[in-house]
């Protein structure tokens, strides 16, 4: 087990539905680390977690912390995180937040912020597990924990997977990236990082594949995809093919976008919304390497908990 460490919970995105989750994600936490702000998780405000002065507040009063905890865990995901672009102190975050040794934790929704602390305040975070569907998941993933931990504590970290298709070769830039569907909600918006030679890893839930495939041609026709040198694809949960589709499925997404781009899409990797994921740091240095079926991902260049 990781040694204590201090968690800040925020939730500036929709109403932690699953209490009961969340409830025994504080749980297990607080066996070995201190857990703040925990009335995050019963406001709500329609579908959201409070209002967005809140959930704005959730974000901006970290700037303001006389101390920073270890880590900022995200309560969960859903919507609402695209409201509070516009306000938040990116300018206070980054002088609060500059070579800090503080993990800012989160996924799916959350993805916009990230992309956004990346753009507007060179903040590199981390496409992580959430408190509700992570850490109070029933059963815990211990694949999901020993990634989150190992990372964390860690100056550099190797992820090791098997693809389906051998391919050799090496590739090297910024990583980027996160859910989707927020990904290409902020093109031709300030939020979204201008990336040129960057490594970029894209997961999503109940996306079908050819909407998967539109999102992916958004990117490309905004001269975003051809940009990068590669494509890491994580997991794309409930987006199964339907009868209609007739064998069109997310393989011959990846085979159709790699040779209209020349990007090659690097797939299998266990990342995004399915209960084994790996822990990212978006805006990190990366180093892609391929062997055959054999892939190894090399990162480096992100804050890590220091003992």
């Amino acid at each position: 087990m990781p040694r204590p460490r201090s968690i800040r919970l925020i939730a500036p995105s929709g109403y932690c539905q699953n209490q009961i989750a969340a409830k025994r994600g504080i749980e297990r936490l607080s066996i070995e680390h201190t857990i703040d702000n925990t009335t995050v998780i019963g406001r709500r405000e329609q579908r959201f977690a409070g209002t967005d002065h809140e959930r704005l507040n959730d974000i901006n009063e970290l700037a303001q912390l006389s101390s920073l905890p270890d880590i900022i865990l995200a309560a969960r995901g859903g919507y609402g995180a695209s409201r509070l672009l516009e306000a938040i102190d990116y300018a206070g975050l980054q002088r609060r937040f500059a070579n800090q040794p503080t993990a800012i934790c989160g996924h799916s929704d959350f993805t916009a912020i990230q992309l956004a602390l990346l753009a507007q305040a060179d903040l590199v975070t981390f496409s992580a597990p959430m408190l509700a569907g992570n850490f109070g998941a029933d059963p815990l993933s211990s694949f999901t924990q020993t990634h989150f931990w190992g990372i964390l504590t860690q100056p550099s970290y190797t992820l090791t997977w098997q693809d389906t298709q051998p391919l050799t070769g090496s590739w090297q830039g910024q990583l980027w990236g996160g859910n989707l569907a927020m990904i290409c909600s902020l093109v031709g918006t300030p939020w979204l990082p201008k990336v040129t030679g960057g490594i970029l890893a894209i997961e999503d839930i109940n996306e079908s594949p050819f909407r998967v495939e539109r999102m992916l041609l958004q990117l490309y026709h905004a001269g975003i995809l051809s940009q990068q040198k590669a494509v890491i694809t994580g997991s794309f949960t409930h987006g199964e093919p339907n009868d209609y589709d007739a064998g069109y499925q997310l393989t011959s997404v990846w085979d159709y976008l790699q040779k209209k781009t020349g990007v090659p899409f690097i797939t299998q990797l266990d990342f995004g919304h399915d209960a084994d994921t790996v822990t990212l740091p978006i805006g990190a240095q990366a180093n892609l390497i391929a062997q055959e079926k054999q892939r190894h991902l090399q990162l480096s260049g992100y804050p890590y908990l220091v003992d």
